[in-house]
């Protein structure tokens, strides 16, 4: 297949007098097309997200990744180092849950305003603090479809303190799948099945995939965790799963 002609740039997005740096890519010469939000690991919107969100506008969407810790440390992104690590959780812990959905809104009101997004068609992706991110995102009204790859700490906190994320799980209103690896000591398994049940109570659309043999990370080609199977494999479903929905 053709490859889809693409471009990029960076823009700033306003959430009321926050001016947020966020990475735009779309197809060039198309219009009304669906839009998608992709929310960045704890290491900033690096190459990798910068990489992700370029692979989903290949796929014919208009694609955003904000800054997340635009308060924090404005451009900052890093890599993967220990340094780079404990950095990147010294500005998670900085973060709130209100401050991060407003932003999210502020991004889908800039895909709105700004670019050739349908209204009624926009997803979000997020992985790592963004996959955690990505279940909040998802209590948006506008929010038709989440891919959340092994957000941590979904059933026990939300980022800026309150209770568990879990508890807003009635709120989401469209469908959430779920990437994670049966390998990730961030994520417990009796976790996932607290996420898993009550997203089954609130009667919410959702699958949950679990990778074997996949640690934290298996979707970044620049991590050692890297899993090429279950990245593949997961790549897959989010791709049916925006076709299907957006």
């Amino acid at each position: 297949m053709t490859a889809r002609e693409i471009k990029s740039d960076w823009v700033k997005i306003t959430n009321g007098s926050l001016q947020i740096d966020a990475y735009l890519v779309m197809p060039v010469g198309e219009e009304s097309l669906p839009g998608v939000v992709v929310l960045q690991e704890i290491f900033g919107v690096n190459d990798h997200i910068r990489d992700v969100t370029q692979r989903i506008a290949q796929e014919g969407y208009v694609a955003i990744a904000p800054a997340l810790y635009q308060r924090q440390s404005p451009g900052f992104e890093t890599g993967y180092t220990e340094a780079d690590l404990k950095i990147g959780k010294e500005y998670k812990a900085q973060t709130k849950a209100e401050e991060l959905l407003g932003d999210i809104q502020a991004a889908i009101d800039y895909l709105r305003g700004q670019t050739p997004v349908k209204s009624n068609a926009i997803g979000c992706i997020g992985f790592c603090f963004g996959g955690h991110v990505a279940y909040l995102a998802a209590t948006l009204p506008d929010i038709k479809a989440t891919a959340s790859f092994y957000g941590a700490g979904i059933a026990t906190m939300t980022p800026g303190g309150d209770e568990p994320t879990i508890t807003r799980t009635q709120d989401i209103t469209g469908t959430i799948h779920l990437f994670l690896g049966l390998d990730d000591a961030s994520i417990p398994a009796e976790q996932v099945n607290q996420i898993e049940a009550e997203l089954k109570k609130q009667q919410i659309y959702h699958q949950i995939f679990r990778y074997e043999g996949a640690d934290h990370g298996f979707f970044c080609d620049q991590r050692a965790s890297y899993n090429p199977q279950a990245a593949k494999d997961a790549w897959e479903k989010v791709k049916t799963l925006f076709q299907q929905e957006l």
